[in-house]
């Protein structure tokens, strides 16, 4: 199933999205003159590489194989800046790229590797962002689907991994949200009706 996939450059570039057409293609330079970490464009095109070979092998029906260049990609080598941490954009692609290993897991019925990938993906996607809220959705996905595989042989173990889904997917509802609102700029005034009922003042 295609989704989105947002690889937030920067160092250069503008933030990518894989829809109908490859990261590549829609991923380009902002701004020429800009100084960019070599290692860093090696790195988000390894991604951009991982992704479009893990979309080839889902269209073709083959989930396991679409896992490999994925957690190929998150088990190989990574640029740390000043030789210590990780860059903000590499955590984000690397959160982005657990929740898809976490869905593809899923769907294949390895519900605790899953939630493993989820973890992980949390780790790197630090406070509330978009990437945050994207795991808690897969992870309220992963709970749904474990409710599906139970309902037969342990319909209460089922109802209480529906239960955790529809939480954790209110949860995803509520960072988004948030995310959204401190996103939006609010116009001068805004939120402050004393100020725009206030009578201009008379000039002297």
């Amino acid at each position: 199933m295609k989704r989105l996939l947002l690889l937030c450059c920067a160092l250069g570039l503008v933030a990518c999205s894989r829809a109908e057409r490859t990261a590549a293609e829609r991923c380009t330079e902002q701004d020429a003159g800009s100084p960019v970490d070599p290692l860093l464009l090696a790195f988000l095109s390894r991604a951009r590489s991982a992704h479009h070979a893990a979309d080839n092998l889902e269209t073709n029906g083959d989930l396991n194989g679409a896992l490999t260049p994925l957690a190929g990609l998150v088990a190989g080598p990574l640029p740390h800046r000043n030789g210590a941490e990780l860059a903000p954009e590499v955590r984000e692609v690397l959160a982005d790229t657990l929740a898809r290993l976490a869905d593809f897991h899923s769907r294949l019925g390895a519900f605790d590797q899953a939630l493993a990938d989820v973890k992980a993906g949390l780790e790197n996607a630090g406070g509330t962002n978009y990437f945050q809220g994207h795991l808690l959705e897969t992870q309220g996905l992963v709970e749904e689907r474990r409710a599906k595989s139970l309902e037969a042989s342990d319909p209460k173990a089922a109802a209480e991994a529906r239960r955790l889904a529809i939480g954790l997917l209110e949860s995803a509802m509520v960072v988004q949200s948030k995310v959204i609102e401190q996103g939006t700029e609010k116009p001068a005034g805004a939120g402050n009706p004393a100020a725009s009922a206030a009578p201009a003042a008379t000039p002297h």
